[in-house]
């Protein structure tokens, strides 16, 4: 499945569950979870642990850094939008991001 730019990770989540035909119930099995909790988290009105992102990729059968990439883009976006950042701020952390993998050769 590939990513859509205008999406929330909970839709993201929706729309891979949705192709897969599972059913909220099935998918939220699989994640150790309830339906209604999953319900949320597609809904935009939770956040799904990160521990369970290996179980979301399983159970979706997608590739686990695909997982990763949807999950922390929409929880950067989000914060950034709540806070009325500017565009600059992405490449001030892009730049952060370079210098701690520095600190760790």
């Amino acid at each position: 499945m590939t990513s859509q730019m205008e999406e929330t990770f909970g839709q993201y989540i929706k729309r891979n569950r949705i192709s897969q035909r599972f059913t909220l119930t099935e998918l939220a099995a699989k994640l150790k979870l309830d339906s209604a909790n999953l319900s949320k988290i597609e809904n935009g009105k939770r956040e799904l642990n990160q521990e369970r992102l290996p179980l979301l990729a399983k159970a979706l059968n997608l590739k686990a850094h695909h997982i990763k990439e949807e999950y922390f883009s929409d929880l950067i976006a989000k914060k950034l939008y709540e806070n009325n950042c500017e565009d600059s701020v992405l490449e001030l952390a892009e730049e952060k991001v370079k210098y701690y993998r520095s600190l760790n050769k």
